[in-house]
């Protein structure tokens, strides 16, 4: 039996099989993979060269194969990463490495778990410790280690772990250590609170403290200080659901350690930080107020580390991310450093045939300095047979000295129509269509965009947009296109696309974490599959 079993394993991972094994005794094996592929062409016009991608290597790309074994309680977890000539680490840089990416072994005993190897978990929201992973920015926080949950009776779950954060087919040296309680408990009919506690310890390691330490020894005398190995947050939150009302709160602070100021310097500073949404749903209204104030909640594997290296938590944002192209260019990330932040925003739906969203965001500095400001209507109408149109308008301002470290820039003004309007000619096929213009002074300019897509579901999507700046705001500089033509197929579990890219440079957002991608231009191939 055995050997049948391991027979039949090794022929759906060479095959890809799209289905689990599931038998008497045998246990479940589930997988998912994940490849994508570029195909780099030169292009001076929108600054897509002078680097090795485009001048040298000319393709590269990225794969996940991951696989799951579950039987007798035990699960068991391993995924094997590649990476050739990938420019996902560094855009500017092709990066190449091949092994195992992640591994666990997990069982299940009388309300306790114990996991070994790499684990993905957090504490409350995130804003303490989270470890995560976001392809799209090779973020992989994952903590290699040991991780122990119990359930300690009906309402309350307690967790523990301990090890050292990922780094690629690495680890960072310093020592992460974290105790998390969570509650939950009904009180009456209508009530129940979700309460949580959380305590995390990070300890530097002797080759990152004397690092820190001969940093602040080349800082002028009178801004020295002495750092320590060891780090101490604590956090404590709250889910409140009465009715209608949903309110979760959330405070945390860390103790006092040395962290990168705004302009790479070190301070000796400690940190804290308060998040809290209030939601109140019911037909036909739904109102969400979102505030965070953070000063200098800095968590990372040590103060070595910047950009998007050694994060150890995750901070929410509290701006809306939007999903139009031009509007997105300018999403705002969080700050851990300093600030203050306010959304407000209401949803109507008078009927089934109509929804109006109204957004309201403002953000700032503790020192007062303005960094984002937004308001945002929008109409989705389903009144007109077979169609569905989205219509709305968009005003922001945008620290771009701030957020993208451009000192001397002007404060980027922008307003931006735009519209959606999907038809359907029967239950298969339909054709979407996107207009958006950006009107605004600063930056690159003025932009149009305007996108076509034909689907014919379940397995066809045809795509082609052109997003064009129409009114340069540099003196000299002549209007460009940056098309995208794009193609995807899906059958069953498989997803196949291609793609012809040509995109401007800029910030790339997920969840509130951004960092800055130069232009592209060449081919995208993606395979994803899960079987």
């Amino acid at each position: 039996m055995k050997k049948k079993f391991l027979h039949l394993s090794t022929a759906l991972l060479l095959a890809g099989g799209a289905a689990e094994v599931h038998a008497q005794g045998m246990g479940t094996l589930s997988g998912d993979l994940m490849l994508n592929a570029n195909f780099f062409q030169r292009d001076t016009a929108i600054k897509a060269s002078d680097n090795q991608l485009y001048d040298n290597f000319l393709s590269g790309g990225e794969g996940w194969l991951g696989l799951r074994y579950s039987n007798y309680g035990f699960t068991g977890f391993l995924r094997v990463d590649v990476f050739n000539n990938s420019n996902l680490k560094n855009p500017n840089q092709a990066m190449s490495g091949f092994g195992i990416g992640a591994w666990s072994l997990s069982k299940e005993f009388k309300g306790l778990t114990i996991t070994g190897g790499y684990i993905y978990d957090q504490i409350g929201s995130g804003i303490l410790f989270r470890a995560y992973e976001d392809r799209g920015l090779l973020i992989d926080n994952a903590l290699a280690g040991l991780h122990l949950k119990y359930q300690l009776g009906e309402h309350l779950t307690i967790k523990a772990f301990t090890g050292q954060q990922k780094n690629v087919f690495e680890r960072y040296s310093p020592i992460i250590k974290g105790f998390n309680a969570e509650g939950d408990f009904g009180v009456g009919e209508n009530v129940r609170l979700n309460p949580g506690f959380g305590v995390l310890n990070r300890t530097l390691d002797n080759g990152s403290f004397t690092s820190v330490y001969n940093s602040i020894k080349a800082l002028p005398a009178t801004d020295q200080f002495t750092p320590k190995y060891n780090m101490y947050a604590f956090t404590a939150y709250n889910t409140l659901s009465a009715g209608d009302f949903t309110w979760y709160i959330e405070g945390a602070y860390k103790t006092r350690e040395a962290i990168n100021d705004y302009k790479g310097k070190l301070i000796n500073k400690d940190g804290n930080i308060l998040f809290s949404t209030l939601t109140y749903a019911r037909k036909g209204i739904a109102v969400n107020l979102t505030g965070k104030r953070t000063e200098n909640f800095v968590m990372r594997t040590s103060p070595n580390e910047t950009l998007l290296n050694g994060m150890v938590n995750w901070q929410p944002i509290v701006a809306q991310i939007r999903p139009q192209r031009l509007i997105a260019r300018y999403s705002p990330a969080s700050q851990d450093l300093s600030e203050m932040a306010f959304n407000g925003n209401i949803l109507l739906s008078p009927s089934d045939n109509y929804d109006f969203n109204l957004s309201y965001t403002h953000i700032n500095t503790l020192d007062n300095v303005k960094l984002y400001r937004e308001v945002y209507a929008e109409a989705n109408i389903r009144s007109v047979q077979n169609t569905q149109i989205d219509v709305g308008v968009h005003y922001m301002h945008y620290n771009q000295d701030y957020y993208q470290f451009k000192p001397g820039v002007p404060m980027i003004k922008a307003l931006t129509p735009f519209a959606e309007v999907t038809y359907k000619f029967n239950a298969k096929n339909s054709l979407k269509v996107q207009a958006q213009y950006m009107e605004t002074k600063q930056d690159f300019g003025s932009w149009a965009f305007l996108a076509l897509e034909y689907a014919i579901a379940p397995k066809w999507s045809f795509a082609l947009s052109d997003m064009y700046n129409v009114k340069p705001a540099k003196s000299g500089e002549s209007s460009k296109h940056y098309y995208n033509v794009f193609i995807a197929h899906t059958q069953g579990a498989h997803r196949f696309s291609l793609a012809y890219v040509k995109q401007v440079e800029g910030i790339n957002c997920t969840g509130g974490v951004c960092r800055y991608e130069p232009a592209f231009s060449g081919l995208r191939f993606n395979v994803t599959s899960s079987f």
